[in-house]
């Protein structure tokens, strides 16, 4: 079984940037994917990474956000968001995508003036 701890969020203003991390407990080779969930939707996939780096995003969030990883332990993901909107605001969680293992708490993201 893997962990993961995500961190980061927090309240900030339309236009504004977050940088969360992601911490998974061993090694991962998979692709690695940050996901959102808002209450009363499913969660949704927002960037995925591959081992080698190829990168992937949901429309909305394309030219704003950058998903990378840690390629020398392979132990971290981060997801930089810039260019923040309201209705980025979620709670933030990273997994392999597809999802393999138990989500950790998220990190809340609140874009709000």
């Amino acid at each position: 079984q893997v962990q993961f701890v995500e961190s980061g969020g927090g309240l900030v203003q339309p236009g504004g940037s977050l940088r969360l991390p992601c911490a998974a407990s061993r090694s991962m080779t998979n692709v690695m994917g940050w996901y959102r969930q808002v209450p009363g939707k499913q969660r949704e996939l927002v960037a995925a990474v591959t081992s080698g780096g190829s990168t992937d995003y949901t429309d909305s969030v394309k030219g704003r956000f950058t998903i990378s990883r840690d390629n020398a332990k392979n132990t971290a993901a981060y997801l930089q968001m810039n260019s923040l909107k309201p209705e980025d605001t979620a709670v933030y969680y990273c997994n392999t995508h597809p999802s393999l293992f138990r989500w950790g708490q998220g990190t809340q993201v609140t874009v709000s003036s």
